[in-house]
């Protein structure tokens, strides 16, 4: 069978945190990496050049097309409709930032939570906005990780029908193995040296961490001891949160530290106000950490859910998380139940299908 070309724009790997686009673009390819030979497409990545080596997507062994232009200009080009991509069979575009293509066009769409959230700038929901209205017009398909961001796109007034959005939920198996001595470097740096609560995500406004905060300290004095929260994240825009005492922000981190995180901290608490899958969830859960969070679509029915609104609620499921056995024992076993179904070869594998059928379907 002939091998498509599918050409993956992927500008978010190049920026210093890549975020959570980032690892859905790095999950999807190393998914891709898994399947047999003759069914996985042949790949090229179009992204501005790193100012400097190493370049971060060699590590994927596909070839790479550049542009000339810095990333922020190759974006407003492509709101303009200039620099138009004629490479491949197919062109996926794995956020909103999606050039006019030649061949057909999917742009993965990961949530709508700027409609949503008021202290998003005007400028940042105009974007959004009208790079959607642009996807609308110009793509074929659109990819997303959950059924409530498919639901949003059905609603958002852009004419997208039912039939031009596929579902497809992200992976959880894409953290490599944990690296307890740095994690024990960082800890000691903290002075943390028994047990913690973890919290991960970019520090913006959505994720809603004022509230974690509240709950948190509502929480501590009926823990055993006043465990401490570590919040792993980088910052985001808005205004930043205070954190109360007992609260450590531990900055961006490397991958294998937050693995070894995961896996050492009592519960893993992330209470977004609007989430389009929730890859923090599912990362926890493979770790078998017992997850205190809103009802995000990652979650499953395998978590405890919250009321994200509501401190006293996040508090009473803080408490129960971190300190009920029982109810521990039963989080820890459907979390591990539950990542184990989110694979990114499974994602891949769905992926490789929709494009095929688009391709043998024609322009």
């Amino acid at each position: 069978m002939t091998r498509p070309e599918v050409v993956l724009v992927v500008e978010q790997l190049r920026r210093p945190v890549p975020g959570g686009i980032g690892t859905y673009v790095s999950g999807l390819l190393g998914g891709v990496a898994q399947l047999p030979e003759g069914v996985a497409p042949s790949l090229l990545l179009h992204a501005s050049a790193p100012r400097r080596p190493p370049d971060p997507l060699s590590r994927f062994g596909v070839p790479v097309s550049t542009s000339p232009l810095p990333a922020p200009l190759l974006v407003r080009a492509w709101d303009h409709g200039l620099c138009r991509l004629s490479a491949g069979d197919l062109v996926h575009a794995c956020s909103l930032a999606a050039p006019r293509p030649g061949p057909p066009l999917v742009v993965t769409v990961h949530d709508v939570a700027w409609r949503d959230e008021p202290a998003a700038g005007g400028r940042r929901r105009r974007w959004h906005e009208a790079a959607l209205r642009r996807a609308a017009r110009w793509s074929r398909h659109f990819v997303v990780p959950s059924q409530a961001t498919a639901d949003a796109l059905l609603d958002s007034g852009h004419g997208i029908v039912a039939d031009r959005v596929s579902v497809i939920e992200e992976g959880a198996d894409h953290l490599p193995s944990p690296d307890p001595a740095a994690a024990g470097e960082l800890l000691a740096r903290l002075g943390v040296s028994g047990p913690f609560l973890l919290a991960v995500g970019t520090l913006e406004p959505r994720k809603n961490l004022a509230r974690l905060f509240e709950a948190y300290s509502l929480a501590r004095p009926r823990l055993p001891e006043p465990w401490p929260l570590l919040v792993a994240g980088p910052p985001g825009w808005g205004a930043a949160t205070r954190p109360p005492d007992g609260v450590l922000l531990t900055g961006w981190m490397p991958a294998a530290v937050l693995a070894a995180l995961y896996r050492g901290a009592r519960s893993v608490l992330y209470v977004p106000l609007h989430e389009g899958f929730g890859l923090p969830v599912a990362e926890a859960m493979a770790a078998g950490t017992p997850v205190v969070c809103s009802a995000v679509p990652s979650a499953g029915g395998a978590t405890l859910v919250v009321d994200p609104l509501v401190p006293d609620d996040i508090a009473a499921g803080i408490v129960a998380a971190a300190t009920d056995e029982e109810r521990r024992a039963q989080l820890r076993a459907a979390g591990l139940a539950r990542a184990a179904g989110l694979t990114w070869r499974r994602a891949a594998e769905q992926h490789v299908s929709l494009w095929r059928r688009l391709i043998a379907a024609g322009p």
